[in-house]
């Protein structure tokens, strides 16, 4: 009997910690530390986040985009590497975003039978159906701590589809609050690499493989292994299209300036379909 007993109090003692550790803080209790530098809410406590949303943070940039097959230099992961540099350069300039956590997994093709980019190894693809539904549901947890606007963009093709839907879908249900905004013309990779061409004189001639100079060096500013750079340069196939990677530091630089140029364009669209006055922002 005492056994028994000393078993209850030890389950009533275990469960009421358990509770006590679920509960947390209050929602209002005062930050302890000094808050990172950082637009990613996955890199921020809550409190940041919080605190951030109170200084008027109070958009969310939902970028998706994609694991698939990029030619025999890049990692599967190509999309979301890019993303990492272009949503924080998006968020920089507009200095009131905050950044959700990249979606990596997106539409590549059918499954059965294989289509598309699923036709190749190390692909991994959802249905429409699901993508639209992983959209809804980050919307609605943004939705739900309060961000007033949401902002879609995606850096491949078989992703623009469902942003749009599910964008226009959720401002019918909302009725616009908060609003979300699908931004088309973030993916512009021919008007990439005209302005590429006119501006800084990079002429590509294509090896017919899914890889190209404008990608592979915004990569580059992320992570050279990404494109396993010094494993070609060991080879001598330092090159994509043409276009020399070597030196490092300069296709770096090169890279820095394209993802620049994408995020003052996408800015520009962002606070157009806010409807904001563009001097009165950050």
């Amino acid at each position: 009997m005492r056994i028994r007993f000393t078993i209850l109090v030890s389950v009533f003692f275990s469960l009421g910690a358990s509770s006590a550790r679920s509960q947390g803080p209050a929602p209002d209790a005062p930050r302890p530390i000094d808050a990172v530098d950082s637009v990613f809410i996955e890199e921020l406590t809550w409190m940041e986040v919080r605190d951030a949303m109170g200084d008027g943070k109070t958009t969310a940039l939902v970028a998706t985009g994609g694991v698939e097959q990029n030619g025999p230099y890049l990692v599967t992961g190509k999309h979301n590497v890019v993303l990492r540099a272009a949503t924080e350069a998006i968020a920089r300039k507009l200095g009131n975003v905050l950044v959700a956590p990249i979606i990596k997994l997106v539409p590549e093709g059918a499954m059965d039978p294989p289509t598309g980019h699923m036709r190749y190894l190390g692909t991994i693809g959802l249905t429409e159906e699901t993508f639209e539904a992983v959209l809804r549901d980050v919307a609605k947890s943004l939705k739900a701590h309060g961000f007033e606007h949401i902002v879609f963009i995606g850096d491949s093709g078989g992703n623009q589809r469902g942003m749009k839907a599910v964008a226009a879908e959720l401002n019918d249900a909302w009725d616009e609050t908060p609003s979300v905004h699908y931004i088309a013309e973030f993916y512009d990779y021919p008007g990439l690499q005209k302005w590429m061409e006119e501006t800084l004189g990079i002429h590509q001639v294509s090896q017919g493989i899914h890889d190209d100079f404008q990608i592979t060096s915004m990569m580059m500013t992320v992570d050279p292994r990404t494109v396993r750079y010094d494993e070609r340069v060991r080879k001598g196939l330092d090159s994509i299209n043409g276009v020399p990677l070597t030196p490092l530091a300069k296709t770096q630089e090169l890279g820095r300036a394209a993802v620049e140029w994408r995020a003052a364009r996408t800015v520009a669209d962002i606070r157009k379909a806010l409807g904001a006055d563009a001097s009165t922002q950050p």
